[in-house]
């Protein structure tokens, strides 16, 4: 399956308790390409039924859905593919068992080293970050822009994640990123369509 450049929407458990299928509803009317169910929960139950429904709603919009981490809820759901973070198991594991169809994103922080590792290994997509200073991810490692061109060479996929807004991911874009991932400027906003809408509007 081959990704669209533009929007890409992370879920947050907090940002979204009680509203998840209403604002990722919301995201994807504005334009998101692609969105990525991320819950660090245990709660099993309620991760399957989560991941279900936005299965079924990005099934409407004919946009992939990606289970963070969790290669097993990925094939439990149906989803279109997987994100893992450098200690989340082996890509090519993840490639064997959901097959050559799936999407699998790779998190390469701002190491071009990983990212040739990815690329080799099978990823779908390479993501870089944090960007900016994140306030999800406050340890994050920062990535710079021309990491972001370098990593053109691989032919994949580019994806910037980490402390991006409105304001600021312009710049990421003309640098090379193919897909911007947002949460909390995206989650955050009054009137998320719009803020979708505004995002998809910067490619």
């Amino acid at each position: 399956m081959n990704l669209q450049r533009g929007l890409y929407a992370i879920t947050d458990t907090t940002l979204l308790a009680g509203r998840l299928a209403n604002a990722v509803d919301a995201a994807l009317k504005g334009g998101a390409v692609l969105v990525q169910y991320r819950d660090k929960s245990a709660d099993t139950a309620r991760r399957l039924e989560e991941a279900m429904a936005l299965r079924m709603l990005c099934r409407q919009y004919h946009v992939p859905l990606l289970i963070n981490d969790d290669v097993e809820l990925c094939v439990a759901v149906g989803a279109d593919g997987v994100h893992l973070g450098r200690t989340d198991g082996s890509l090519q594991q993840a490639r064997a068992r959901l097959g050559e169809d799936a999407i699998i994103g790779a998190t390469c922080h701002d190491s071009l080293e990983f990212a040739a590792e990815a690329a080799s290994n099978g990823a779908s997509y390479l993501a870089f970050g944090a960007m900016y200073p994140s306030a999800t991810k406050p340890g994050a490692c920062a990535a710079s822009l021309q990491t972001l061109a370098d990593a053109r060479r691989f032919g994949l996929p580019v994806v910037a994640i980490g402390g991006l807004n409105i304001d600021n991911a312009a710049p990421v874009i003309a640098a090379g990123a193919d897909c911007v991932a947002i949460i909390s400027d995206l989650w955050s906003a009054t009137d998320i369509a719009t803020r979708a809408h505004d995002f998809s509007q910067l490619f």
